[in-house]
């Protein structure tokens, strides 16, 4: 005789990171079987993984050929460009924005570009200082400015839904490499 398997099984077989939802969903005293969560294993693991999408690629390949030749060498800034990651020690988001700044030698970057390295780094798990240095990192690997300047400010739910539960505060992070001034 031919057992029948539950729907949600069923769903869950197919996702490895959907039944260690389910079971974490049973450890706080959840029925993962009621309506409203039927799909919530899956959902979940559907989001971790856009969230952490950033493992996939590597800066070079998010660049491509978006490098070109300089006119002069001015500073080029682009500011608040929003992001959003997940804190590797709650798995809890932060967002803001970041501000790039760098002083070309004899190459800029396609300035859609700066946004998408962001985006790069932060689907990872992380933590907002490492952030800011991956990013002025990259660029100077990618394109060997005479330096860079990366600001980034964010809200940690981390720090706003529990522990010092402190919902205003915001972190500000920045990383300097080469010869940039204050300016």
């Amino acid at each position: 005789m031919l057992t029948q398997q539950h729907p949600t099984e069923a769903k869950l077989a197919d996702d490895p990171l959907a039944p260690h939802v389910e079971a974490i969903l049973s450890h706080l005293g959840e029925d993962s079987r009621r309506p409203g969560l039927l799909q919530t294993p899956k959902r979940f693991s559907k989001a971790m993984r856009f969230l952490t999408s950033g493992y996939e690629a590597d800066p070079a390949s998010v660049v491509g050929n978006a490098i070109f030749d300089a006119e002069d060498d001015g500073l080029i800034l682009v500011r608040d460009v929003e992001f959003f990651s997940l804190c590797e020690h709650h798995l809890l988001p932060f967002f803001g924005r970041a501000h790039v700044a760098y002083l070309p030698t004899r190459k800029i970057i396609g300035l859609s570009k700066i946004p998408r390295l962001i985006e790069l780094f932060a689907r990872r798990l992380q933590v907002q200082e490492r952030l800011t240095a991956q990013v002025a990192d990259a660029l100077m690997e990618v394109l060997h400015p005479r330096g860079v300047r990366v600001i980034m400010e964010a809200q940690h739910m981390c720090m706003a839904m529990r522990g010092v539960q402190k919902q205003m505060s915001s972190t500000v992070t920045r990383a300097v490499r080469g010869v940039i001034n204050e300016a």
